[in-house]
């Protein structure tokens, strides 16, 4: 047998080497192939059903806490209702909104309240100083009243509106009449800020409700902010929330 020089082994190496990883590469290549027919196939024909129980997939959320507050989206928040001396809870779903640039408010709504939302704060600033001269006096009113002394009424939700009428000095007109069974119920076209309404209360089991209107927050889904109080001996100022306004049916306006 001969003997190969060195030079000739390394060289007779290098081809081997490289032999072998062209057949490698196209071993690989054929089986990424096959990997992807049967992927194929395995989406276009039934799949293989286990008679093991099968593991539910973990469902991962990508968005934080600080992305969901600040985009625009419809948010449900579970509000403290009350049956007779019984609290109970009614899920309501509030309306998307535009978010807005902060506009500056007036002195007298400078403050941090637990019983408005900020975002509807530039719309009572509206009604109380965009309103007519009865309507800004009731506006007004409730608001020093709900905010800024937190006034507690015996009774309920008619005590504490007819104690807002007189301490604002204004009389009352019926603008719109019905019953809460038969209607006929109002537009949203009649409705004004400072108007004392009576109306279906679609977020509590669809009971009667009457609350002070301050104005649209989408007029076209009948979304309203509703200045209403509980009363009942809960001890709890009046609260101002978003209400379905779909079915008013009795309107009291304010007048001088």
């Amino acid at each position: 047998m001969s003997r190969l020089s060195i030079p000739s082994v390394a060289a007779s190496c290098s081809l081997l080497l490289f032999t072998c990883s062209i057949t490698g590469q196209a071993h690989a290549d054929s089986m990424s192939a096959l990997i992807a027919q049967k992927s194929v196939q395995s989406d276009t024909h039934t799949r293989y059903t286990s008679s093991y129980p099968a593991v539910p997939a973990v469902k991962v959320s990508t968005h934080s806490t600080i992305q969901r507050a600040s985009l625009p989206r419809r948010s449900t928040e579970v509000l403290p209702t009350y049956n007779n001396n019984y609290a109970t809870s009614s899920t309501y779903q509030y309306p998307e909104m535009q978010r807005q640039a902060p506009q500056i408010l007036p002195a007298f709504l400078s403050g941090n309240y637990d019983n408005v939302d900020n975002e509807y704060l530039p719309l009572l600033s509206s009604a109380e100083t965009q309103s007519s001269r009865a309507a800004r006096e009731v506006v007004s009113t409730a608001r020093k009243m709900a905010l800024n002394e937190r006034t507690i009424i015996q009774g309920g939700c008619w005590d504490y509106l007819n104690a807002v009428f007189n301490r604002a000095g204004v009389s009352r007109d019926t603008i719109h009449k019905g019953t809460y069974a038969q209607g006929p119920y109002a537009s949203s076209s009649e409705i004004e800020a400072g108007d004392w309404l009576y109306y279906i209360n679609h977020g509590y089991n669809g009971v009667e409700h009457s609350g002070l209107f301050v104005g649209w927050v989408d007029e076209r889904a009948k979304q309203a902010l509703i200045l209403s109080y509980a009363g009942e001996n809960r001890r709890e100022p009046a609260r101002y929330r978003v209400y379905d306004l779909s079915n008013v049916y009795q309107i009291m306006r304010p007048s001088v």
